[in-house]
């Protein structure tokens, strides 16, 4: 990672949003862990501490996430306190997601996790395994019983989430959900209605909402050389991440996770920090129409 890039961010706050009902104050973009998942340790140092230039606040990862939090755990011994800290479980049964509970507490070298969330939610046959008698979720709600946990939250990727998750609040009073957004989702049929309406229930019942993927591009091209660590194609262009990452942002109440991707995270900071205003529609239409904004969730 180049120093150089790092540090073009210096003194650049970027927002804080009260993040549901948990009353945490965090910051607009979450940093996402993801990105860290094959990084070393003085890389991965160094990203983190980049947190503290832009005053990003709240940090999510995951077990699937590589090394992710392997990574994160060394640099929590000192910062704890300065964190909102979420991890997941991709475990449906109660047994094995209460073993990945605390193996991740380890891995993160804390005894308190602020959000423990489902991971991935979106099969029918495994959300009706995690959310019933013996399934993932009274493994979490245990945790939080222990007080190895503060919150609970359910996340998901495909097409299909928003209306997941909509059931899974029916089901559990959830204090977050995560999903995709961005401006080629809110154009979309059937997704753009399902979000809206999800993130509707979210604010009736002050539940946080989390975005992914604010910044892809599309799907990489059958046979193209992948220059980034992400599964899909990103945009790179600082002036393209900045109108995509405003046009995300101006939905007040929304969090952006942030890229997966260590080189691309100077940009989007940066695109946070400068108190986005939402772009024209024009504006998105040309970005658009310039870098072939297109699903990469089978839409």
């Amino acid at each position: 990672m180049n120093e150089m890039d790092l540090r073009q961010g210096i003194n650049m706050t970027i927002e804080k949003r009260r993040f549901g009902r948990t009353g945490h104050m965090s910051s607009a973009v979450l940093f996402g862990g993801a990105a860290l998942g094959k990084s070393d340790q003085d890389e991965a140092d160094q990203v983190l501490d980049l947190l503290f230039e832009f005053g990003i606040n709240h940090i999510d990862t995951a077990p699937d996430y590589g090394d992710s939090e392997l990574r994160i755990g060394p640099w929590m011994k000192k910062h704890r306190k300065d964190f909102f800290l979420a991890t997941k479980t991709r475990e449906r049964s109660y047994q094995k997601a209460r073993e990945q509970i605390r193996r991740s507490l380890d891995r993160l070298c804390t005894d308190q996790l602020d959000l423990i969330q489902l991971h991935a939610l979106i099969h029918p046959d495994e959300w009706e395994q995690a959310l019933s008698s013996g399934g993932a979720l009274e493994a979490a709600i245990e945790a939080r019983e222990e007080g190895l946990v503060r919150f609970i939250g359910v996340t998901g990727h495909g097409w299909n989430v928003a209306a997941m998750h909509k059931r899974s609040l029916q089901r559990f009073n959830f204090d977050s959900v995560l999903m995709p957004w961005n401006y080629f989702a809110s154009q979309h049929s059937t997704y753009a209605p399902d979000f809206f309406e999800t993130w509707n229930l979210c604010t009736e019942k002050d539940v946080a909402v989390q975005t992914i993927k604010s910044i892809a591009r599309g799907p990489w091209a059958a046979g193209a050389e992948k220059t980034y660590k992400t599964w899909y194609e990103p945009l790179e262009v600082e002036e393209d991440i900045t109108r995509a990452v405003g046009w995300l942002l101006s939905h007040k109440g929304l969090f952006l996770n942030s890229v997966g991707e260590v080189k691309l995270l100077p940009a989007v900071f940066r695109a946070a920090s400068q108190k986005p205003e939402k772009p024209a529609k024009e504006e998105m239409e040309a970005l658009s129409e310039k870098m072939g904004l297109d699903s990469i969730f089978g839409l």
